[in-house]
């Protein structure tokens, strides 16, 4: 579908892409990966002909409709569901001529093209589309002039989901949606009937809807196979293969090196020692993948324990405007160490809930009470507008350390990932990363006793969403996350609360359960509520008890690999790919059991409440984590006879 052939570009001076080459296959669904400033945005915009190359081509089928969502965002009078009817160029041209057409004929052409191209149902799929990104039917008919920025790009990307353009571009749609709209978007990507490109850190997402992976590193362009776990397995082999490839030839290399400097000047070898000079000149050296380090992210702990709970709410209610509060009947508790998911669709109350929480909004009636002292972060997307665009890092993190020395402050803009001159950077020169990066830092820099988190992925990275995760996960205080990631919010928390119906309630069922209510088009108040995150006990019991049952016949382990020192012929070389390919399917089986064996002991109070199971569930994890040890030695050994075959 999409050809690029030595294409190399440059951004005010900076190679961006060196003579990168790829192509996608036809109807490919494709998830584009990158560090954050590598090209990945640019090279989007010399596909759509914004940015010409230095050098190379792109091809492309002749008459292929390339699909983007516009950065404007609509903001007319025209409803929701015209602006994305619209969308279809030819729909819209066509019932447009047939208003006005008096040939027969032609009449006849219109009326069989509407036909084709299914014009008479588009309003029903607009619709969905509207309603599957957050728009019930009233909201569909209200002017786009209505809503506000991030819901208009949301119309936006509604639009170009209706065109299904045959390359659909897209960079981070899921930055402007809530996890309701992110699970229904990987949904519709992974049944899309035509080419997509996907820009997006959202590890869920690339798992569910694509099954390529482009890699732009280096300035050069890769495309692997599979889902995102997929290339990064691979890619962390590729790289243990590359490494240990390395090391041999560095050996090989140093005694051939020495055979030289020994013998070279002895007549009796001198011809052995320019024979291996001259083996030493030809041997090709084997690059290292390169990985950049990702700064990680510091939370330092509260100055002294807070005594639990740190929040009561008793029967409180909150909002805007007196008598009409958004949220009611709250009774609630957070303890000093509660890492709480909130689950809502956009617009049901859950920043007003965090404002309740973070004392920046009053209840307008009931009690809430807070631990003495208490300290609490709170860092949201919008916040970044609250920097000073002239003022640098340091200055920034002096204005907290007003009486500190230099040494001290230059230290904190290190932890914050700002270490040297970085430190002296300008806010407006900052990518979205490093401004979200700061604004974090400048957060966090009391030491909170809760930390509250509205959307903090957005503009990280995936190596830097990792970051994240581990750091709160070594963050001894409470944690409260809204997030449309769920890597991040399986990661990180273990109870869920659900902002709908003009109330919060814990949430009885994990983020599976949440997924499945949500594409079904139920309400998630459905499900009973109730403290904790788990599947039931019994499900879980079950779940341990079929573990336990397999213990019996554990999962077969990779096929012991014999490699050979001389090259392998053409049928041992086959031969070693099936070996290969018997122990990456191994492997899976071996992930996947461990994979279910740690949602099992997830489940808050399962080791309590199943001890007997939670220690045989134990057991086997240890087994099969040894044996996926097991296996993935032998794959490195195949893998590295079946490269040298090759």
């Amino acid at each position: 579908m999409l050809q690029i052939n030595d294409l190399t570009v440059r951004v005010a001076g900076r190679v961006l892409l060196d003579k990168a080459s790829v192509a996608l296959p036809p109807n490919a669904r494709v998830g584009f990966l990158g560090r954050n400033g590598t090209g990945k945005t640019t090279l989007f915009k010399v596909i759509t002909g914004e940015y010409g190359a230095d050098e190379g081509t792109i091809k492309l089928p002749s008459r292929a409709r390339i699909g983007g969502v516009a950065q404007e965002a609509p903001g007319g009078p025209q409803s929701l569901i015209d602006f994305v009817l619209q969308a279809d160029k030819e729909r819209s041209s066509l019932l447009a001529e047939a208003e006005t057409a008096t040939d027969p004929h032609r009449i006849a052409e219109i009326q069989m093209r509407l036909v084709d191209i299914d014009a008479h149902s588009a309003p029903a799929r607009a619709a969905v589309i509207l309603a599957g990104l957050g728009f019930d039917a009233e909201a569909q008919l209200r002017p786009c002039s209505d809503f506000s920025g991030g819901w208009r790009m949301r119309v936006a990307l509604a639009a170009v989901l209706f065109a299904e353009p045959d390359l659909l571009l897209l960079d981070e749609p899921t930055n402007y949606l809530d996890l309701e709209g992110t699970l229904w978007l990987q949904e519709y990507l992974a049944t899309y009937p035509h080419s997509v490109l996907l820009i997006s850190h959202d590890r869920d997402l690339l798992d569910a809807s694509v099954e390529h992976i482009l890699h732009l590193d280096q300035r050069k362009l890769t495309l692997w196979r599979g889902s995102y776990s997929t290339f990064a397995r691979s890619r962390a082999i590729e790289m243990a293969v590359r490494e240990k490839a390395i090391r041999k030839q560095e050996d090989r290399r140093a005694d051939l090196q020495a055979f030289v400097d020994r013998f070279r000047a002895k007549a009796s070898k001198a011809r052995q020692a320019q024979s291996r000079l001259k083996m030493l000149e030809k041997m090709e050296t084997v690059t290292a993948i390169v990985e950049t380090d990702v700064a990680p992210f510091t939370i330092p702990p509260p100055e002294r324990k807070a005594s639990p709970p740190i929040i009561n709410l008793e029967g409180a209610s909150v909002g805007y405007t007196e008598n009409k509060p958004i949220l009611k009947r709250l009774d609630l508790r957070i303890d000093d160490d509660d890492r709480i998911g909130l689950l809502g669709s956009n617009g049901n109350g859950k920043s007003t809930f965090l404002k309740l929480i973070s004392d920046r909004l009053k209840a307008m009636s009931g009690r809430v009470t807070r631990a003495d002292k208490l300290k609490i972060a709170y860092f949201a997307q919008h916040q970044l507008d609250e920097l000073r665009p002239e003022e640098n890092v340091y200055q920034h993190l002096r204005r907290l350390m007003p009486n500190d020395a230099e040494a001290k402050v230059r230290a904190a803009s290190a932890r914050a990932g700002f270490s040297g001159e970085r430190s002296n950077t300008k806010v407006s020169a900052l990518s979205g990363g490093e401004k979200a990066r700061l604004l974090f830092a400048l957060a966090v820099f009391e030491g909170p006793h809760l930390l509250i988190l509205d959307e903090p992925t957005n503009h990280l990275d995936i190596d830097s969403r990792a970051a994240l995760v581990e750091a709160l996960n070594g963050y001894p205080g409470a944690v409260m996350i809204v997030s449309h990631d769920r890597y991040l919010l399986e990661a990180t928390v273990d109870r869920l609360w659900l902002v709908a119906d003009g109330s919060v309630q814990p949430f009885d069922g994990d983020l599976d359960d949440y997924r499945k209510i949500v594409l079904s088009g139920g309400s998630a108040q459905s499900v009973k509520p109730g403290k904790g995150t788990g599947k039931s006990a019994e499900k879980a019991s079950a779940e341990a008890a079929e573990l336990a049952a397999q213990s019996a016949a554990p999962a077969a382990p990779a096929p012991a690999v014999a490699v050979e020192a001389k090259p392998l012929g053409k049928l041992e070389a086959k031969a070693m790919a099936k070996k290969v390919a018997e122990i990456e399917a191994s492997m899976k089986r071996l992930r996947d059991d461990i994979q279910k064996i740690d949602r099992i002991l997830a489940q808050p109070g399962y080791f309590k409440a199943q001890p007997n199971n939670a220690a045989e569930a134990s057991r086997i994890r240890t087994q099969r984590v040894a044996q996926l040890a097991e296996a993935e030695e032998a794959w490195l050994e195949a893998s590295a006879a079946l490269e040298a075959a090759s």
